[in-house]
């Protein structure tokens, strides 16, 4: 079997591979790009089987089998309070959508130093875990978290911390795997161990079937009860960041708003109506991407999705860009914002379009750009958009601004 490794940074690369049993594989590295909205130079080269992964956006690490992707692998050093956490969330999301399973490498905690106060650790939000368990309810495929090594629970006390200067994080001392976690830390060594198992699984029974195995696996049963219990053991609840942004209303309301975009010639289209009950995502901020698309991501997850589109939901799930004044008298909603317009997201959309080449007559277009050209052709502007936009349009049925809204019909 042959065994390719996408990769964003390739000491990363080498440092996964060096701990599991793909040192052991005949393998090559390959260098992943993103999106044609940050490389069209090179986007089109990647294979279909792995752009579909990277529609959302792109994780650090994709490994397949013969043209087969067996897992993916996200890594942050953030310090995962609020909605920070969730900023990857997407990446996670894409992998998982395409039946490929997921790692999700963070910090338990990172050592925050502000002006005048001593260090102290900033702790991971444990509503994270909740969410990559309702992602394996829904796909039966493993999305899997594990801790970036740090000395949050051996020197509580930040200002403490022999690793102070990193903020608390334990890097291996491989000059080779620079960046990387320290792949003797016991979180490390257990995903190591999982992601073997992956390997051995689908090696035995074929990618495809052995996909619906893995959740049935001894290491990977184990790591989702240690999450649920983290989830537990951190007082995690289903009113922190970023539920406590929402807001639940009728549907008939969120309809009422939005019949001032109908007339004798359109009518709201059938699926936000198909939905009682709208849940709706309050950003009353400047028009912008992190950590908002991720957030949205896990929002749909925790709270709406019931199976494995968008379609497949018990409520509609809306994001509004500014302050949210629920009108129960009129059952309506008024929203107003001097930091967000329409014309934001317009402007947005408008910049990605200028990564398109459709336009171009065929003399204007130079041989290297040819298969881009045919990829833009098959894909649209799917890949050329922002990635903000690609996710906002995927997860929200509707986007609403003070000066304007956009949703979905069907």
């Amino acid at each position: 079997m042959n065994y390719r490794i996408w990769y964003s940074t390739e000491s990363f690369a080498d440092f996964i591979i060096a701990n599991t049993e793909l040192r052991n594989k005949t393998f090559v590295k390959k260098k992943m790009y993103e999106s044609d909205a940050n490389n069209a130079r090179n986007f089109h080269t990647m294979p279909d089987h792995i752009k579909k992964i990277l529609y959302l956006d792109a994780p650090d690490l994709i490994v397949e089998i013969d043209h087969e992707p067996i897992f993916s692998v996200e890594v942050s050093t953030e310090a995962g309070t609020g909605h920070n956490v969730f900023q990857r969330f997407a990446r996670l999301a894409a992998s998982v959508e395409n039946n490929v399973p997921s790692f999700y490498i963070y910090p338990e905690a990172v050592i925050i130093t502000r002006q005048n106060t001593a260090p102290r650790w900033d702790r991971i939000n444990p509503l994270i875990f909740k969410a990559l368990d309702d992602v394996m309810s829904i796909y039966k495929i493993p999305s899997l978290f594990y801790y970036f090594p740090t000395d949050y629970r051996t020197h509580a006390v930040g200002s403490t911390s022999p690793n102070l200067i990193q903020k608390g994080l334990k890097y291996d001392p491989n000059r080779n795997y620079s960046g990387s976690p320290l792949g003797t830390d016991p979180e490390m060594t257990s995903m190591f161990s999982a992601m073997d198992e992956i390997i051995n699984v689908v090696e035995r029974h074929g990618v495809i079937k052995g996909r619906d195995k893995l959740l049935g696996r001894r290491p990977i049963i184990d790591r989702r009860t240690f999450m649920s219990q983290e989830f537990i053991n951190k007082g995690g609840t289903m009113t922190t960041s970023p539920l406590s942004a929402i807001e639940r209303v009728p549907t008939q309301y969120l309809l009422n708003y939005l019949s001032q975009f109908e007339n004798a010639q359109y009518q709201i289209g059938e699926l936000l109506r198909s939905r009682t009950e709208t849940v709706i995502y309050k950003i009353d901020a400047k028009f912008r991407g992190d950590p908002y698309p991720g957030a949205l991501a896990a929002i749909d997850y925790l709270v709406c999705r019931e199976g494995k589109s968008f379609e497949e939901r018990r409520y509609n799930l809306i994001m509004v860009w500014g302050n949210l004044t629920v009108d129960t008298t009129n059952q309506t909603l008024i929203i107003t914002s001097q930091k967000s317009t329409i014309n934001d997201f317009v402007s947005s959309v408008q910049a990605s379009e200028n990564k398109n080449i459709l336009s171009k007559d065929y003399n204007q277009i130079a041989n290297r750009e040819i298969p881009r050209y045919y990829m833009q052709v098959r894909y649209g502007s799917t890949y050329s958009k922002v990635k903000h936009i690609r996710v906002f349009s995927y997860f929200a049925d509707a986007i609403l601004f003070p000066d304007g809204s956009l949703w979905r019909d069907a």
